[in-house]
């Protein structure tokens, strides 16, 4: 009789990512029905995965630049080499450009990217992953509320507040830690009567640690984002910006001490 080759580390992975043949498939499978604090990490895995590809969407549609093209690489290891006096100065010349300025990136240098347009696009993007998700759109839900203010101000590593937005309409659903670019962020999700979903994203900000309402757009979605003492917030919902103006208002009322 054989014995089952026992589940590994690599074998969550590979499920997570779609690589399991169906074979080792079921076996995965039977073992994260069998353990059920496995099958919620993994999961885990799965939203960040899902989370991350989302964001990095727009980077994989790009085309490839030129000096990365295969061909171009091939051609330029054919040809001949520039003089070791050329090869020298033109370090020297790149040096100076990378001291001067940074590399360039693709849709801006990287501290720029940090600041509150950031912000406002990962809040977006966070909505697209959890907010269509009427299953398990939250990690703890409004019942929970302290223990989820508890748990997001500890991982964030400062006190983070929960607008109230029941008197605008919008009912509190929960929340959850996501992964941005720039770190983790807490993820806060409302909903109205017609079912319409509000998300707000909270983060630490390296720069723009202290801005008005800035108007954001991004997609289907819209909203504001503002900070106060190097915490960030961004509101967003499939709405225009017009329309969430006064929500926006009352949220940064109720988290800017005044």
């Amino acid at each position: 009789m054989n014995t089952p080759r026992p589940i590994t580390e690599e074998d969550l992975h590979g499920y997570v990512d779609g690589r399991l043949d169906p074979a080792r498939l079921d076996q995965v499978e039977d073992y994260l029905a069998r353990h059920p604090s496995e099958a919620e990490r993994i999961a885990g895995y799965a939203e960040q995965r899902a989370h991350l590809r989302t964001a990095l969407a727009g980077y994989a549609e790009e085309p490839i630049p030129a000096e990365l093209n295969l061909a171009n690489l091939i051609e330029a290891r054919r040809a001949p080499r520039a003089s070791s006096w050329r090869s020298a100065a033109a370090a020297v010349l790149l040096l100076g450009l990378g001291g001067l300025g940074g590399w360039a990136l693709p849709h801006g240098a990287e501290a720029p990217a940090a600041g509150i347009a950031s912000l406002g696009r990962e809040a977006a993007e966070s909505y697209a992953v959890y907010a269509p998700d009427h299953i398990r759109p939250v990690e703890l839900r409004a019942t929970d509320r302290g223990e989820l203010i508890d748990w997001v101000s500890q991982r964030l590593d400062r006190p983070v507040a929960v607008p109230d937005l029941a008197a605008s309409g919008y009912r509190f659903m929960g929340g959850r830690m996501v992964p941005t670019p720039h770190g983790p962020a807490a993820l806060f999700l409302y909903d109205d009567d017609k079912g319409t979903r509000l998300a707000m994203l909270v983060r630490p900000m390296e720069i723009d640690r202290d801005t008005p309402l800035a108007e954001q757009s991004h997609g289907a979605v819209s909203g504001f984002a503002w900070s106060d003492q190097g915490l960030g917030y961004s509101l967003v919902a499939p709405a225009s910006a017009r329309d969430l103006h006064a929500l926006a208002d009352e949220a940064r009322r109720q988290t800017v001490p005044s």
